[in-house]
């Protein structure tokens, strides 16, 4: 693993690789509340204009992506079986999907 997402405390935080030239378009839609609670298990970087989190609740699990400019504006993904969401959160960390 390289340095990048890593402090001298230790680690930091996720940072998303280049999108590669033929990357899966994902679907985002409006978040909207479907869990009582929901866990954030990882994310990435927050200082960025857009950020990521891979999230559980009720037995599924997503993808919380959110744009802070003049405001802020959050989308989810589908919500899926844990795996096949953890496949995509692999993805778009690689870049090879958005």
């Amino acid at each position: 693993m390289s340095d990048q997402g890593r402090t001298a405390e230790g680690y930091h935080t996720l940072h998303l690789a280049p999108l590669q030239a033929a990357y899966e378009r994902m679907t985002w839609r409006p978040a909207t509340p479907r869990a009582d609670r929901v866990r954030i298990r990882e994310h990435t970087c927050p200082n960025h204009t857009v950020s990521y989190e891979f999230c559980l609740g009720g037995g599924l699990a997503f993808i919380r992506r959110t744009y802070r400019s003049d405001g802020v504006v959050v989308h989810e993904s589908e919500w899926l079986r844990i795996r096949d969401a953890e496949r995509l959160w692999l993805r778009l960390l690689l870049g090879q999907a958005r």
